[in-house]
């Protein structure tokens, strides 16, 4: 079984859509990324920070999952990471109402002494030098480093950020960031420079519209699966990070033609996240659920076509 360490916010969210609001519920990227590859069955731990007042009953799901939490700091007298925000309609844009960084704040990554050999690292959205320091820890280089960012460490930190993509093999991101970090309206173009950058794949997500996977001159899409409703994209992002990694933690062969089946499982866990609030929908997923839908996903996009 292969091993996975998952980087990244175990935290509280405040969410509010057109369909309703919630008080404080489980969130952080680390949290969705660890539910998304726990479909995989793989030897993941999490690595990340908590303050006292985080329920018990959240650890113990994320252990239920068999998501190892050695690595999840309990800082009895601080508090956890703390965001809010208020989608608008089109459910594509929202206003961040409340960042609370709390023990986030001064958090010193340490990753469990057996999982410091693992195979795939997945590096989720935090400072670069955090993602770095998890790297520099590892007793061997992973096989499969994979990283998410977002355009506020490309304000605040790009020097530091730049420093840490030169040592990934895959970048997540999604299209806005990729013209942001590139200064490139072309996603073909953003993903070529990205490359020159150092990761030899790269990710870019669409939201709604889907992702696109880049090796050298190789591009392969995934469209994003219809859906009748989206109720809360809190996460989506992670879920489809997590189902990449996972993935390819489980069956270990990282070519070009397997991150295409990987794009799809991240898309297809993706399409179940955003069907209820937080991690409400991956809290119960069953196998029988995820198989049905990624039978939809290959009728969507696969047909015969006579050429004349």
């Amino acid at each position: 079984m292969g091993k996975l360490v998952i980087v990244g916010t175990v935290a509280f969210d405040a969410i509010e859509t057109p369909f309703g609001k919630t008080d404080k519920i489980l969130g952080g990227a680390a949290t969705y990324i660890g539910l998304s590859a726990s479909n995989f069955n793989v030897n993941s731990a999490a690595v990340s920070v908590v303050g006292g007042d985080f329920p018990q009953e959240y650890l113990d799901l994320l252990e239920n999952r068999n998501i190892n939490i050695e690595g999840i700091e309990i800082v009895k007298d601080g508090k956890t990471f703390f965001w809010s925000g208020k989608y608008h309609n089109d459910m594509n844009s929202r206003d961040t109402l409340v960042t609370e960084l709390n023990v986030l704040e001064h958090f010193n990554p340490i990753v469990p002494d057996r999982y410091k050999d693992a195979e795939v690292v997945m590096l989720g959205n935090l400072h670069p030098l955090v993602q770095q320091g998890v790297l520099n820890q590892m007793t061997e280089k992973p096989k499969l480093a994979i990283l998410d960012t977002m355009n506020f460490w490309m304000d605040v930190a790009l020097d530091d950020l730049l420093s840490v993509i030169k040592n990934v093999d895959v970048i997540t991101i999604n299209d806005e960031e990729a013209r942001q970090l590139t200064g490139e309206y072309s996603l073909v173009v953003a993903a070529r420079k990205i490359h020159e950058m150092g990761p030899k794949y790269v990710v870019i997500k669409k939201g709604e519209h889907g992702a696109l996977l880049f090796h050298d001159d190789n591009v392969f899409y995934a469209p994003a699966l219809p859906l009748e409703e989206v109720f809360d994209p809190t996460g989506a992002g992670d879920t489809f990070a997590g189902g990449f990694a996972g993935y390819l933690t489980k069956t270990g062969d990282f070519t070009f033609e397997n991150m295409k089946n990987a794009v799809i499982y991240g898309s297809t866990l993706a399409s179940f996240c955003v069907e209820k609030f937080g991690t409400e929908r991956m809290q119960n997923l069953t196998d029988k659920e995820i198989y049905k839908r990624l039978d939809q996903f290959k009728s969507l996009t696969q047909f015969d076509i006579q050429l004349t």
